[in-house]
């Protein structure tokens, strides 16, 4: 895929599309373009959607909660096959550009355009869900597991240096949990004060999410550079990689690696319920916490929430990458487990009151810092460790699965929502803004919705938490770093 013929100039050594990275090293501005700003235009419309996708399908478009579970449950079907393709078809790239970055590009047209769809609308009746189950697979089924795969892969292939990593995977995350601030803390108060039900202004403020997402994902696509695949590009090694690993040699090597399942098993746990906690933010925030110190506004009520949980979380990126390389990340990770454990259970237990559920949420956002800044360095340390007992780079595969996982959690656990608030008797709240101000919801529907927001994902943690107590990948890492190095030296 995307291979140059060998006649005339390379279309990735054009001006408009040769990396401007020539470090050795990563260094500051392929920090900065191509780990934070690029990725953060990227997701910005998905942290959007995590938070409030739901609610602008079932509240502006007024659909039933039954179709939208059985079509976030049927397309994750979808959802996960699209991003095994995508990465296998990144693991058989071979481009001037690396293997990741080209498709980097692609998705600069196709995330921006499909992210659009779904605020279009133009039918009614059958024919608006026939669009809006095409629109979502555009853009959650093929758009977004093109974009995602390929910046996940971005990590272990940029460097082998383990800090490093860690570093650009704390960049990376930094710009997918600020993307989740803005979607949780400055879109409510655009929603509950500007956008309200008017479906056009839902389309002109997604086409603006859209333009800039474009123009970010080509700076990153600029400032990256694929290192650990340019270790493969001598002609004697290319030759010998002529073909690529099958995918079921690739899953052999993955699936007999203990390390690896504890990594997809933590990153499963972390991630689904942090869907369902963001999915269900903006109910919760509306039906059960208190929001009369806002004057009744829960807009502005979930963004003061946002933002005391968001603070621990900023405060953490400063000390989450010299901790972890001073301790490990498997220590950081287990404490901040532990911590996020205590949060969840304090939030629970303040019963919709703002100052304990703030508290907890604080607490909460504290702990998961380390695993949301350090996931993608662990993926790729363990990626390291199954080529240096295997003699293969599984990259696509294993980050095709992250992707898939990342991607799908959003449906699947907004499906799983839906029906939740489907069986517990949630009333989509009329289009009068006095008589919406004036309901309530049952005392089910506000169980369902806090157990969304609050306890699933407590659990989780203390499941993860215990996972962490198994995972020694790091240990023995630098000596099989180097083995792997001197193997590449032999074959050259």
């Amino acid at each position: 895929m995307f291979m140059s013929n060998g006649k005339g100039p390379d279309f990735w050594s054009t001006p408009v599309t040769r990396s401007l990275v020539k470090s050795p090293d990563v260094k500051l501005p392929e920090m900065l373009f191509g780990y934070f700003i690029g990725p953060f235009g990227a997701l910005l419309s998905s942290g959007i959607f995590t938070s409030f996708l739901n609610k602008y399908l079932t509240d502006v478009l007024r659909l039933d909660t039954g179709f939208l579970s059985a079509l976030q449950l049927v397309s994750t079907l979808l959802i996960v096959a699209a991003n095994l393709i995508v990465g296998q078809l990144i693991e058989r790239t071979k481009a001037l550009a690396g293997k990741a970055r080209p498709w980097v590009l692609l998705s600069a047209l196709t995330l921006s355009v499909s992210s659009v769809l779904m605020f279009i609308v133009p039918f009614e009746g059958a024919a608006k869900m026939v669009w809006i189950a095409i629109a979502y697979n555009l853009y959650y089924a093929v758009a977004y597991p093109i974009y995602n795969t390929a910046n996940s892969t971005l990590i272990p292939v940029s460097t082998r240096s383990s800090q490093q990593r860690g570093v650009l995977a704390s960049f990376t995350n930094v710009a997918g949990l600020g993307v989740m601030g803005v979607g949780s803390m400055i879109f409510p108060m655009l929603v509950s004060n500007v956008m309200k039900e008017d479906q056009n202004m839902w389309f002109l403020v997604m086409l603006g999410v859209a333009v800039f997402s474009g123009l970010t994902i080509y700076l990153q696509f600029r400032f990256t550079r694929e290192r650990v695949t340019e270790e493969s590009m001598g002609a004697s090694h290319r030759a010998a990689q002529a073909k690529t690993a099958s995918i079921g040699e690739q899953l052999k090597a993955v699936t007999s690696e203990k390390w690896w399942w504890i990594t997809i098993l933590f990153y499963l746990a972390f991630q689904c319920s942090g869907a369902m906690k963001n999915g269900s933010m903006s109910y919760f925030c509306q039906w059960v916490m208190d929001s009369s110190a806002f004057g009744g506004d829960w807009g502005a009520a979930q963004g003061v929430l946002a933002v005391l949980g968001a603070i621990p979380m900023a405060a953490a990126a400063a000390v989450v990458v010299p901790l972890s390389n001073r301790l490990g990340k498997r220590a950081v990770t287990l404490a901040g487990m532990v911590v996020g454990v205590a949060g969840g259970v304090i939030a629970g237990l303040g019963h919709g009151q703002i100052v304990p559920v703030a508290v907890g949420v604080a607490l909460k956002c504290l702990g998961s810092a380390p695993a949301a800044y350090l996931i993608l360095a662990m993926l790729a340390d363990v990626i390291d460790h199954v080529e240096f007992k295997s003699g293969l780079r599984t990259d696509g595969l294993t980050m095709s699965i992250y992707s898939s996982i990342m991607v799908a959690a959003t449906p699947v656990c907004n499906a799983i929502f839906m029906a939740m608030l489907g069986t517990s008797g949630y009333v989509a709240p009329p289009e009068d803004a006095a008589a919406a101000a004036a309901m309530t919801q049952t005392a089910a529907a506000q169980g369902a919705i806090t157990a969304g927001y609050i306890w699933i994902e407590t659990i989780a943690y203390a499941v993860c938490a215990a996972l962490m107590l198994l995972w020694t990948v790091e240990k023995n890492l630098p000596e099989e770093q180097k083995a792997i190095q001197a193997r590449r030296a032999q074959e050259k």
